[in-house]
């Protein structure tokens, strides 16, 4: 970091250099740093992830936007807080599983083709799935469990006519219904239910890689 209290510069404002020389050197100065302190840091603005809330009593995050999708391949991070701790009204519900970010395919509506990873909060852990739509008809696979406040990766490729998922580093293969690219798509963001809404605000961060 440079300082300029104790550099050449400083000891150069100390002789008595031509007018002109003296404000270039003032301008350089004044347009460099206020403190001496601040040249040569660069300032923290945050994190690049984006926090998704799910309000209470609702099943889609705020301001939810479907944004195009393109690409032939999805790689986030997730982080899960204890807000994903919770209980259904229906015991059975439990077992539904949220939805965490994916994408639809094949230019039809997400609920007849789409790949996303999943999530549930079931007998004291948050588990991991693949969720996807074939044609109309849903299919899903358990694939781990995740900690809460733990930076967890996700990738999700297309390889023809299947999704590979990879959670943890072990690959996980799916069957998809079209070949090709996804064709006219949208991204899909974070989803509570199932069939009950969410019991409470629920928090999840993402940072697409």
């Amino acid at each position: 970091m440079l300082n300029f209290c104790r550099s050449p510069i400083g000891r150069y404002l100390h002789q008595k250099p031509e007018p002109m020389k003296r404000y270039l050197m003032a301008l350089t100065l004044l347009t460099g740093a206020v403190s001496c302190e601040w040249i040569g840091n660069t300032p923290s603005f945050g994190d690049d992830f984006i926090t998704y809330d799910i309000k209470a009593g609702n099943h889609e995050v705020e301001r939810n936007l479907n944004t195009p999708f393109t690409a032939s391949s999805m790689r986030f991070q997730a982080v899960f807080d204890s807000s994903c701790v919770y209980k259904t009204n229906i015991p059975e519900n439990q077992n539904d599983i949220n939805k965490l970010y994916g994408f639809s395919d094949c230019s039809s509506q997400h609920q007849n083709n789409s790949a996303r990873f999943g999530w549930n909060w079931r007998e004291g852990a948050l588990r991991i799935y693949a969720y996807i739509y074939v044609n109309g008809v849903r299919q899903e696979r358990e694939l781990g469990t995740a900690e809460l406040n733990e930076l967890n990766s996700f990738r999700i490729d297309i390889r023809e006519n299947t999704y590979v998922f990879t959670y943890r580093g072990i690959e996980t293969v799916m069957p998809r219904h079209c070949s090709g690219g996804v064709g006219v798509a949208y991204k899909l963001l974070p989803y509570f239910g199932g069939d009950e809404v969410a019991p409470h605000d629920i928090r999840i961060k993402i940072r697409n890689l």
